[in-house]
């Protein structure tokens, strides 16, 4: 029988593993949790490879969770995986619009999907948000949409990470080219889990400090 770990014991030891796989490798101070989070998520180092950041994008999510930013995502499965209770101790409510009726109904409408209307509708908030994207690249789409209406004004960061075939790639590529602070992975992989645990990473650093 393998032995009996405790799970914050388990944890400690996984990153242990992770930075003696990495090795050597230099990995950004200000980005090194945000990705030894996600590869301790999924274990995969290629996202050591493909997680790009723009100009201290992991500060600025800090700053912006510290100040009780609300953060907003596209699945009820990265809304499930963050830690609500270091955002309810922010002041910080997560937000995922896409089961609302009133967004089926104007998808329906429109012929468009409710992605799409979803951040719509998270465009209106009033807080100063966090977009956390692990699934639906037509979300992305949606925002840089947004942003070039300029009726995109509350996106503190934008987290890009949709998993897929189908114009993931390009939404993503348009998020990087974006103004907007944002943390996307490059490629085909992401996720829900991916999205959660990058904004959890930035939440625990908040905890440590």
């Amino acid at each position: 029988m393998p032995e009996i770990i405790a799970p914050m014991e388990i944890e400690k030891r996984s990153f242990e593993i992770i930075s003696e796989i990495l090795g050597d490798r230099y990995l950004d101070p200000e980005n090194e949790a945000v990705i030894k989070r996600v590869i301790h998520t999924t274990a995969d180092f290629d996202f050591a490879d493909t997680l790009v950041f723009s100009d201290h994008a992991v500060s600025r999510g800090i700053t912006a969770l510290r100040n009780g930013c609300d953060i907003v995502t596209d699945t009820q499965m990265a809304k499930a995986g963050i830690n609500k209770r270091i955002t309810e101790e922010l002041g910080c409510e997560v937000h995922c619009f896409m089961s609302d009726p009133d967004v089926a109904a104007e998808a329906k409408a429109r012929g468009i999907t409710r992605a799409v209307v979803s951040m719509e509708k998270a465009a209106k908030l009033p807080k100063s948000c966090i977009y956390a994207i692990g699934n639906a690249p037509t979300a992305l789409f949606a925002l840089k949409d947004l942003l070039d209406k300029g009726e995109l004004t509350n996106a503190a960061l934008i987290i890009g990470v949709p998993v897929g075939f189908v114009n993931v790639v390009e939404s993503k590529e348009l998020i990087i080219s974006s103004q907007v602070p944002n943390i996307v992975a490059r490629g085909r992989k992401g996720g829900s889990a991916i999205a959660a645990a990058i904004c959890n990473a930035m939440l625990y650093q908040i905890r440590r400090d």
